[in-house]
C-alpha cells in the first residue's frame, strides 16, 4: 500500500493514525535515505501512542526508550552497526516487550529481526524536497490487519 505526503505534517498524520492500532511487541522498520522522513514518522507514532516528549534521533545513542504513552516506544537507529551486526545489543527483548519497537537502517540487523514485522518505505520525490511516498510492505497476518485498518 502506497501512500502520497505532501510535507513533514501528513508524514506525522499518518503515523500517528497507524500508532492507534499498534499494540505491544509490534515492530517497525522505516527504510529511506538521510533525511527521508523516518524520525518525522516516528514522531508520529509517539504522538499517537500519548508520547509527549520530544522525539530526537537516536543516530549516536542507538536506542531511545519513551514511556510516557499508551504503550512504550523503542527507537532504534542502528546505521552505525553497518559493520558489526547487533547480536550483542539483545534487541529481542526489545521486540518480545511491552512496547512498540521502530528500526531505522534493520537491514544491518536483519539476522536478528523476528519473522513478522511491518516495513515502511519513505522515498523523497525527485523534483518536490517536501513530498514523499510511504510504502507499507506488511509481513503477516497481523500487520496486514493494521495496514487493512489505514
Amino acid at each position: 500500500m502506497e501512500f502520497q505526503v505532501s510535507n513533514a505534517e501528513q508524514t506525522q498524520a499518518l503515523a500517528q493514525k497507524l500508532a492507534t492500532y499498534l499494540k505491544p511487541q509490534d515492530l517497525i522498520l522505516l527504510d529511506g535515505d538521510l533525511g527521508a522522513g523516518k524520525t518525522t514518522f516516528t514522531k508520529g507514532l509517539a504522538k499517537g501512542l500519548g508520547i509527549k516528549k520530544n522525539v530526537k534521533s537516536p543516530t549516536f545513542t542507538l536506542i531511545r526508550e519513551y514511556h510516557e504513552g499508551r504503550l512504550p516506544l523503542y527507537h532504534m537507529d542502528v546505521y552505525r552497526l553497518e559493520d558489526t551486526g547487533g547480536a550483542d545489543l539483545g534487541l529481542e527483548e526489545y521486540f518480545d516487550g511491552e512496547g512498540v519497537s521502530v528500526v531505522e537502517w534493520s537491514q544491518f540487523v536483519a539476522d536478528e529481526l523476528p519473522a513478522q514485522y511491518l516495513v515502511v518505505k519513505l522515498l523523497k520525490d525527485e523534483t518536490d524536497d517536501d513530498k514523499r511516498t510511504l510504502v507499507f510492505e506488511p509481513h503477516g497476518a497481523h500487520y496486514e490487519q493494521l495496514i487493512a485498518n489505514l
